[in-house]
């Protein structure tokens, strides 16, 4: 990008206000070693991350973990705001290491920025500042623990905004979760041929990231991915035990098991009796 070298090696912090990129490389994909966090401020409109481009609605953050592709664009407006990127080394004697899997984010996809409110940005500004102020002052022996401490922070409260995402924006979701639950309908019909459904079915045909699915159906459910499969299954299941004479393991392949041992643990963990059971309980019940 034709920028000056780092004041840390194994974290940068690029102010956009503050540099001139050289953009002769636009176009070029490039692989990342690190994790990246980009953060704009006012900007609108829509800009190359990754495999594809987000969606900034009055700016937003987004994430990239160490693999992931970017690719410059050629554009001056997409280069505004910050853009922070650290190698995973910085967080190796520190307990973040073990934790970061935890934030979801870095493996969402295309059309998943964190939109921040008025309030949000404010707070993400303060903790971007906060960082640049010590990589530019403090670089010492404690650098370091202050550094992550303040990753620490902001991965944090970008995992509360997520949060609030999810429930400002409970219409638009709420039809991705009828659009979902469609979908396993569909599949369950069709699993005698293709098999169990899977999170990653589901995610594909809503065109969402894995990660951001089971995160998004946890903060307004309670439930991941896999337990709304599992209880679509049970519920699919109870239907056949109680109006079909199909038996256990007939039933176990048509839903598409390809054991009935498994079939019989799942609803046993689910209900608390086996499919055997549940059948005799609905008989005597009539």
């Amino acid at each position: 990008m034709g920028l000056g070298a780092p004041a840390h090696p194994l974290i940068a912090l690029l102010n956009y206000d503050a540099v001139q990129v050289d953009l002769h490389n636009a176009g070029i994909g490039v692989t990342l070693d690190f994790y990246k966090i980009t953060f704009k401020k006012d900007f609108n409109g829509s800009m190359r991350y990754g495999p594809g481009s987000y969606i900034f609605k009055e700016g937003g953050m987004a994430f990239l973990a160490p693999g992931q592709i970017v690719q410059m664009t050629a554009e001056p407006g997409d280069y505004q705001g910050y853009a922070l990127y650290f190698h995973p080394d910085l967080l190796a004697n520190h307990d973040l290491a073990q934790r970061i899997h935890r934030y979801g984010f870095f493996d969402y996809s295309v059309a998943e920025a964190l939109f921040l409110s008025a309030d949000e940005k404010l707070t993400m500004e303060g903790l971007f500042q906060s960082i640049d102020v010590e990589l530019h002052n403090h670089i010492d022996q404690f650098s370091d623990d202050v550094l992550v401490s303040q990753l620490d922070l902001l991965l944090n409260h970008s995992n509360r905004f997520y949060s609030r995402q999810f429930q400002t924006r409970q219409g638009i979701y709420h039809e991705l979760i009828v659009r979902m639950g469609e979908r396993l309908a569909e599949r369950l019909d069709e699993a005698v041929i293709k098999g169990l459904p899977s999170p990653q079915d589901l995610a594909i045909h809503l065109n969402v990231s894995q990660r951001y699915l089971s995160d998004m159906l946890t903060s307004l459910t309670g439930k991941t991915t896999q337990q709304h499969i599992h209880l679509a299954l049970i519920n699919k299941a109870k239907v056949l035990l109680n109006h079909t004479s199909l038996t256990t393991a007939e039933i176990a392949y048509q839903l598409g098991f390809e054991h009935p041992q498994s079939f019989n643990k799942l609803f046993k963990q689910r209900t608390n009796v086996s499919p055997a059971q549940y059948r005799r309980q609905q008989i005597g019940a009539h």
